[in-house]
């Protein structure tokens, strides 16, 4: 097995820097935000799919859902695997190729009607909605459709719209979001018509039984040619793979995902995507759309989450009134609701801009990954408690008395790992930040970098000071502070006057940020966090006045209710904001540092006694986990899941 290379952290920070997109050939509604700029005209009016996209994907999620409604969720769940005949159904459908082109065999919808099937197909389960974005939002499609040859298009993508499913690998056992210390290796043949791959993949999603797998392997730098992270189509039957293990999780019990090994692996050099060196890139630039499957996953189950919390609260009679009746449980009602529309705004403003590719949407999609998933998660959490014991009771046992079997547990546990998968909240927070300060420094680099000299200091000292005179005026005053601005929204008017006005906010704090902690800035992981969070629900609040705008020009009395719901996320959503502001300044972050760094130090192990730790038994795992973890034997292949 290849060795993991041994990276500083500079080099590391290096490696990501030169993967991600540094141009900005398109405007960016949220880069703009982060700047102080409310570019209102780049999302409103809402953009539209043409009619004939809008009726061919309406005759499509029509026959899904009809297929749909014969699913039984329930074997799933219980048998922990999607049955073939599901698998096979969805096929014929074509919803393997629902974005693949129709030139190459697939249906050729826009991302708004994928958005809609993944939605329809998770919540029948949520599992088939990871089978079908694992396959199509990062899997062999997408790499292909962004760097591809037209040979590559035309060898694999028929064979995916068919229902050939396809995986991402990258992850490794020791590798997260650190891909600079990636371990798998890509050696090239002495003929030079090939590569042989060594390595490990962990968390291979849709890894077990795939046929065509996306793997990003290090190819080492050599004369003429520059090496580095480059991503492969590998078939999944070639000689040398083996899948050691399927996983099992809390959540998404159907999901096929699990550990693969390559040991000297031949993948022709005709499988290579972009070139050598461009595996990276490819993935950030996969994600970029790929993400958006995320929120849609949990903008269904923010709308299944409001239908029970609406059906119980309205049936349920406590203290002689309805509990929904009652305010504690209306509060958590109306945030299910009023949050549940803005998930639908905000993943629909994000696909229509995908499909319209007027703007550069790597921030939106970047943002809606990662508000929605967050949100999501508290409306499960609040829905659990409004159904109250028959929320933490599983769906199978309320079936067995008599009750409806609503799975608001299984809610809990498959929407969980969204704040995790496709980029956790952290790192999304990091990757949103960087590109939220990017002007910042494009126009003061040197100046925050410590190993800058005093020549390069100076330079990007005159620099910044041209950016910053012209742009630090333009802070001061805006739309938000005339009365009448954005009056064609009516009562919504008065929260994107409050968007433009915190929008130049959040701009001067970025750069009273900048001015206190120069290069430290980086390390202020708290601070960038609420910086981005802002950002984010300010993004959400004119997603939702924008798309409520729209209801109301094409239906006046769906419309007053959309603007009802508006309104009510509007304020919600403005409180939130004005806790993150507070949170800039007056925090413990410092305070948690320490704690932290005495905790890792052992200063608190005295707190831990009390207790015992399962992982440290002697039960069979843990005995055979320890012989595996001594070289004793290989534990993973002991425990080999039939497929």
């Amino acid at each position: 097995m290849a060795e993991q290379p041994n990276v500083t952290e500079q080099e590391a920070r290096a490696v990501a820097e030169e993967a991600r997109e540094s141009g900005w050939q398109k405007p960016s509604f949220a880069k703009e935000l982060y700047l102080g700029r409310f570019r209102l005209d780049l999302v409103h009016p809402h953009p539209r799919p043409t009619p004939e996209a809008e009726a061919r994907a309406e005759r499509f999620l029509a026959e899904l859902r009809d297929y749909c409604a014969t699913l039984d969720a329930g074997v799933i769940e219980r048998e922990a695997r999607i049955p073939d005949e599901y698998v096979k159904g969805l096929a014929e459908l074509g919803c393997f190729g629902i974005k693949i082109p129709e030139e190459y065999g697939g249906l050729g919808l826009t991302q708004v009607a994928y958005n809609q099937a993944l939605m329809l197909v998770g919540s029948v389960h949520s599992t088939l909605g990871v089978l079908l974005s694992a396959h199509q939002s990062i899997g062999v499609p997408e790499p292909l459709k962004l760097a591809g040859t037209p040979e590559q298009k035309r060898r694999f993508l028929p064979r995916c719209a068919k229902g050939a499913i396809s995986a991402f690998l990258l992850t490794e056992p020791d590798v997260g979001s650190d891909p600079a210390r990636l371990a798998t290796s890509a050696i090239p043949t002495e003929d030079g018509e090939a590569y042989e791959l060594d390595g490990v993949k962990l968390w291979t999603t849709n890894g077990v039984v795939a046929e065509l797998l996306v793997v990003m392997a290090r190819v080492p730098k050599r004369e003429g040619h520059r090496g580095g992270v480059t991503a492969f189509v590998v078939e999944a039957d070639t000689p040398g793979i083996t899948v050691e293990r399927r996983n099992a999780f809390m959540g998404l019990r159907g999901i096929e995902n699990g550990v693969t090994r390559f040991h000297k692996v031949r993948v022709p050099k005709e499988n290579v995507i972009g070139g050598e060196g461009q595996g990276l890139k490819i993935a950030l630039g996969t994600l970029n759309t790929g993400r958006l499957s995320v929120p849609a996953a949990c903008t269904a189950a923010g709308k299944w989450s409001l239908k029970i919390a609406r059906e119980w609260s309205a049936e349920r009679v406590q203290w002689g009134r309805p509990v929904g009746k009652h305010a504690a449980v209306a509060n958590k009602i109306s945030f299910i609701a009023a949050t549940t529309y803005a998930l639908q705004a905000v993943l629909d403003l994000s696909a229509h801009m995908a499909d319209e590719g007027r703007n550069d949407i790597r921030i939106e999609a970047a943002l809606a990954k990662l508000w929605a998933s967050e949100m999501a998660y508290v409306i499960a959490d609040e829905l659990m408690q409004i159904r109250g014991g028959r929320g933490y009771e599983t769906a199978e046992s309320l079936a067995a008395r008599g009750e409806r079997a609503a799975p608001v547990e299984q809610l809990v546990r498959d929407l969980r790992i969204n704040r995790i998968f496709e980029g956790s909240t952290e790192i999304m927070h990091l990757l949103i930040a960087r590109e939220a300060v990017d002007a910042h420094l494009s126009a003061a680099g040197d100046l925050a970098d410590p190993d800058a000299d005093a020549a390069r200091k100076a330079r990007a000292a005159a620099k910044a000071s041209g950016f910053y005179a012209k742009w630090l005026p333009q802070l001061v005053t805006g739309a938000g502070q005339v009365p009448t601005s954005y009056r064609e929204f009516g009562p919504l008017a008065p929260h994107l006057r409050f968007v433009e006005r915190t929008a130049r906010k959040l701009a001067r704090s970025t750069f009273y940020g900048m001015a206190r902690w120069q290069a430290g800035l980086e390390k202020r992981q708290g601070f960038l966090a609420r910086i981005v969070d802002i950002g984010a629900e300010l993004f959400a609040m004119a997603a939702v006045c924008v798309r409520a705008e729209m209801q109301r020009v094409d239906d006046a009395a769906e419309g007053a209710t959309a603007y009802e719901l508006a309104d009510a996320f509007c304020r919600q959503s403005r409180l939130r904001v004005a806790r993150l502001f507070d949170a800039l300044w007056d925090n413990t972050d410092d305070i948690d540092r320490r704690v932290a760094d005495r905790t890792l130090d052992g200063r608190y192990t005295w707190l831990e006694s009390g207790v015992l730790d399962p992982s440290e038994g002697t039960g069979p795992w843990i005995a055979d986990w320890r012989k595996g973890a001594s070289g004793e034997e290989n534990v993973a292949r002991r425990y080999l899941s039939s497929t």
